[in-house]
């Protein structure tokens, strides 16, 4: 099946699932700190869609803990997976060591309310991930 750059959460979420794993589950709860999880392969997953591509992916440190946490508590291994318009890439956040920095960024991407607050951010660049597609 030929798919394309997935540009929402819930065709990047069909994507992995259909092409890397296949038990793939989505989150109980609609606002919780992780998307999805695999019990096959211990895994939990932070889900990503960027409109436009940096080869340096913003992730936000109060998601990397709660990913974090989640995976020190269950033993599993913790994955971001990002998709840009050329591209889905997945990082194994375990092994990748994140300089955080503050900055100020809209407090919600596509909501009505997106006023400036100061959230603490690190960057993963793509060569530190796989590309999946």
């Amino acid at each position: 099946m030929q798919y394309s750059i997935p540009t929402k959460e819930s065709e990047l979420f069909e994507f992995v699932k259909a092409n890397f794993l296949k038990d793939l589950t989505m989150s109980e709860e609609q606002y919780s700190r992780y998307d999805c999880y695999s019990l096959m392969y211990g895994i939990d997953v932070e889900l990503k869609c960027r409109r436009a591509h940096y080869d340096n992916l913003l992730i936000e440190r109060d998601k990397h803990d709660a990913l974090m946490d989640r995976s020190i508590k269950y033993g599993t291994r913790a994955v971001y997976i990002n998709s840009t318009p050329i591209g889905v890439w997945a990082f194994y956040i375990n092994r990748i060591r994140i300089n955080w920095e503050e900055r100020s960024l809209p407090r919600h991407t596509d909501f009505a309310d997106n006023r400036n607050i100061v959230k603490v951010v690190g960057y993963l660049n793509i060569n530190d991930g796989t590309k999946l597609m």
